[in-house]
């Protein structure tokens, strides 16, 4: 049930208009100054946030401590119970390079991981035989000592297996620096490649790496070369991209010879490539971009008896993609020949290409499959899985020259299982079965799959998870999630920190809304610019309909959406605040309009294909307006409403999340929790650390438990 709470007069922003006109429409935002003039140096540097916005988001802490006070115990025990389902000295499965075998491992305790390789023995088949001694490449928890904020990402070691580049963001905003390892002697090199997004791509000489650079404006637009020995100063552009609604990134193919360049929005997309095999590349364009029209490639060094290109592509109308090829020599899109033809409602999410072998991951009626076609031969086979809702992912590997493909299985009731399969013997070995410490019996739950009509006739798929002896008597507790937006299906996979609430009588509930691919690309595009609403409406049904099953308890579903689908929960409580007892937003995309309006955002331009441009689009305008949740904010009666902000988040600002709140103190009638919490030393991915993050789940699932009547015990 929904509490009434006594508590100390809230923090109330100060109101201090600023009023802008758009296509004949006047805005006021009472609650504009939150948002830093220098939020750019803020990025860097939290220290330099204006005095009086720091005062506010302290307040809002403060106020959050006390109000959620009551919650601080069950959180620890919640904290303390995910903990023990961590295996803390748990390692990945060892990925084959040559004579090396590469893996991460964490030591007991440890907030960071340790990457390390063992050498194979000459008569080693494969990384699980053979392994010699360890040697620890890189030590995260050491690098991470005495620094709030810590994430290490981008490892790549070089070709030659001599280097190792690694990047590194100690603020939290994703500017990431590079540096470089000499393995042989474990020093570090004075190479030090700062505002980077991450990753590095080798040389097969190993004497320079390509990466891209942020702009001034925390764009990835820019592609430079860095010769190893030399300052990031004289490091030589490569490409440039001036369009700021194009974001720009970088892989190295699966057979090593190129490194493709991707210039991509949400709706369309080009590629470049790099020889790594010249010192001197020039990146050569594949197909120039068409409005509309999206591809990615890899390389093959003799395909149908010559070098040639495969490529994931929607062009010709393939809305769910196909899979084509073509002669290196002349790319140009004239000369794509299909290899797996477009199948309307099969959704080829990705694929990968080895020496023999084409194997592509999709989804047919929101369920993963994985099929490989012999290349030789064309001959097809495909690999299924039996439970009713699960997840199927294909892992990254390195090598070119192999029949194995490694694979990741897991459903919301069994623990993630890595297998390696053999594509000639059609045969799976177990590599790794997800440990749970603390004990987990998968048969304990059940994870079912049901659907929710909608008032213009679509379907949409609720993935659920509970325990067996659940009786359904319409009075349980339900925290309901979604993203929606931006193509990105929810997998319906395993979280061990779901237990939490499923082993206190809670449904734990994926509404997989339009917006994603759940149920292909049409999925996608019927939850965008002007048929956003359909997200928000998708979820309202998914609520409903576990209400009229007689599974969920009425105002007992607590509404969980993370950045972008924080735009749902929250545009959800505008709509219908009577059919959810609480709101848990984390870093919610709310202030829809105004960032949409201010181009000189990070994110702004790049996602005008997803959201609208309100700046030169009145229609747009109208669109964002009718639904953003920070502008209809009304007075009625709210659920209770917990927030959580990151100060250097570059991806959801943190003024998003507080100019909502403060909103929001005025004008709800009624008296129910509303908190919101800022983390002055992380941004979007939230506390860095394995531990330091389960604190957080731990608040938002006792924040849950709290608002739905129960208690951890």
């Amino acid at each position: 049930m929904l509490e009434r709470y006594d508590h100390p007069a809230a923090p109330l922003a100060d109101k201090r208009p600023v009023k802008s006109s758009w296509h004949g429409h006047t805005l006021t935002d009472d609650f504009a100054w939150l948002k830093a003039d220098n939020w750019r140096e803020v990025l860097r540097d939290p220290s330099k946030l204006d005095v009086a916005i720091k005062a506010h988001l302290d307040a809002e802490n403060t106020y959050a401590d006390h109000v959620l006070g009551d919650v601080s115990i069950p959180q620890a025990m919640l904290f303390d119970e995910m903990k023990a389902r961590i295996k803390q000295d748990d390692a990945t499965v060892p990925v084959k390079d040559g004579s090396y075998a590469y893996y991460t491992r964490y030591r007991q305790g440890g907030q960071h991981p340790l990457l390390c390789r063992r050498t194979l023995a000459p008569d080693g088949r494969n990384e699980a035989e053979c392994l010699g001694d360890e040697q620890v490449l890189l030590d995260g928890d050491a690098l991470a000592a005495d620094r709030p904020y810590f994430h290490l990402a981008g490892i790549c070691h070089s070709p030659d297996h001599r280097f190792l580049a690694w990047a590194v963001d100690e603020a939290g905003a994703e500017f990431y620096t590079i540096g470089v390892r000499d393995l042989l002697t474990g020093d570090d090199l004075t190479d030090v490649v700062p505002d980077a997004v991450g990753w590095a791509v080798w040389l097969r000489d190993a004497t320079a790496f390509y990466y891209v650079r942020l702009d001034r404006s925390h764009r990835p637009s820019r592609v430079f070369r860095h010769r190893l020995g030399t300052s990031a100063q004289d490091d030589v552009l490569i490409y440039e991209e001036a369009d700021p609604r194009l974001f720009v990134s970088l892989k190295r193919l699966q057979a090593g010879c190129f490194a493709e360049i991707t210039v991509r929005d949400h709706d369309t997309s080009e590629s470049l490539l790099l020889d790594l095999r010249t010192p001197h590349s020039t990146p050569v364009r594949i197909a120039a971009r068409e409005k509309s029209v999206q591809y990615a490639v890899e390389h093959h060094p003799n395909l149908f008896g010559g070098e040639a290109l495969v490529l994931r592509t929607n062009a010709d109308g393939a809305e769910d993609f196909k899979i084509c090829w073509t002669d290196l020599a002349d790319p140009q899109r004239a000369h794509w020949r299909d290899l797996v033809r477009w199948r309307p409602g099969v959704y080829l999410l990705d694929f990968v290409v080895l020496r023999d072998w084409l194997i592509r991951l999709e989804r047919e009626d929101g369920l993963p499959r994985i099929v490989a076609r012999r290349l030789p031969d064309g001959e097809e086979h495909t690999i299924v899985f039996k439970e009713e809702a699960y997840a199927l992912d294909i892992e990254d590997g390195i090598e070119f020259y192999t029949d194995q493909l490694r694979l990741a299985y897991s459903s919301m009731t069994t623990p993630t299982e890595i297998y390696d399969y053999d594509l000639v013997a059609r045969t799976r070995t177990l590599r790794k079965r997800q440990e749970v410490p603390s004990g987990h019996n998968p048969r304990a739950y059940v994870t079912r799959r049901v659907s929710a009509p909608t008032a213009d006739g679509e379907q949409v798929p609720i993935s659920l998870l509970y325990r067996r002896d659940l009786v359904p008597d319409g009075s349980s507790p339900c925290l309901l999630y979604a993203y929606g937006a931006y193509g990105a299906a929810v997998p319906a996979g395993f979280n061990a920190n779901r237990l939490s609430l499923v082993d206190r009588g809670f449904i734990y509930a994926i509404a997989h809304v339009r917006g994603g691919t759940d149920k292909g690309w049409r999925w996608y595009r019927d939850g965008k610019l002007d048929h956003k609403a359909n997200s928000f409406t998708d979820f309202i049904a998914a609520a409903e309909r576990l209400i009229g099953l007689g599974l969920v308890g009425p105002r007992r579903i607590v509404a969980h959406g993370r950045s972008a689908g924080g735009i749902v929960v929250a545009a959800a409580a505008n709509m219908r605040p009577d059919l959810f007892g609480g709101i848990l937003a984390e870093v919610p995309f709310v202030d829809v309009l105004n960032t949409m309006l201010d181009d000189s955002l990070p994110l702004t331009p790049p996602e005008q294909l997803e959201w609208g441009n309100p700046i030169t689009d009145p229609t747009a305008f109208r669109t964002i307006l009718a639904y953003s949740p920070y502008e209809n904010v009304r007075a009625q009666a709210y659920p209770a409403i917990l927030a959580l902000a990151g100060l250097t988040d570059t991806r959801v600002t943190y003024w998003e999340p507080a100019k909502w709140v403060a909103r929001l103190r005025y004008l709800k009638t009624d008296d129910s929790l509303l908190a919101l919490r800022t983390n002055m030393e992380a941004g979007h991915a939230g506390a860095s650390g394995r531990f330091d993050r389960l604190k957080e789940v731990a608040l938002g699932y006792a924040f849950a438990l709290r608002i739905a009547g129960s208690a951890p015990t």
